[in-house]
């Protein structure tokens, strides 16, 4: 992981460049509105952000923390700082924030094509738990649900 990289709740003023990160990441991106209510509406929402030397935003992973379950809604680096490590270290992030908030599960959906994030979560221990046929929605694709303790 790079050790020029911090990370820290998203707030308001990140949102504008939280949404450019999502529309340049997914095929069927989160709306600007979305991740607006994200932040002042969602009392279960938490996103936490990577912040580069230059304290420009360079990725994000939201969750849903609900009771005891914590659930992983989008993680998105920028393509320029992609294969540094960017993404573990936000994911750790939330493992960690989640135990803070005595969350006992997390879960996910990814993409059953994208094996580079799979990988990614077998290393944090995730394991597969099923398949969501169809899920999304620009193509059809199915999603791989993964889950891990806490």
């Amino acid at each position: 992981m790079s050790s020029n990289v911090t990370y820290r709740k998203m707030v308001s003023e990140d949102v504008p460049a939280v949404y450019e990160i999502e529309l340049a990441t997914f095929p069927a991106p989160w709306t600007l509105d979305s991740f607006y209510y994200e932040v002042h509406e969602n009392q279960y929402a938490h996103y936490v952000l990577a912040i580069d030397e230059y304290n420009n935003i360079i990725g994000f992973c939201g969750m849903w923390m609900v009771i005891d379950a914590a659930q992983i809604t989008n993680v998105a680096v920028i393509e320029a700082a992609r294969g540094r490590g960017i993404g573990e270290g936000l994911m750790r992030e939330a493992i960690r924030i989640a135990r803070d908030h005595t969350m006992e599960v997390m879960s996910l959906e990814v993409r059953v094509t994208n094996t580079v994030a799979q990988n990614l979560y077998r290393k944090l221990d995730f394991q597969d738990g099923g398949i969501r046929k169809g899920y999304y929605t620009d193509n059809g694709e199915d999603a791989l649900v993964m889950w891990v303790n806490l």
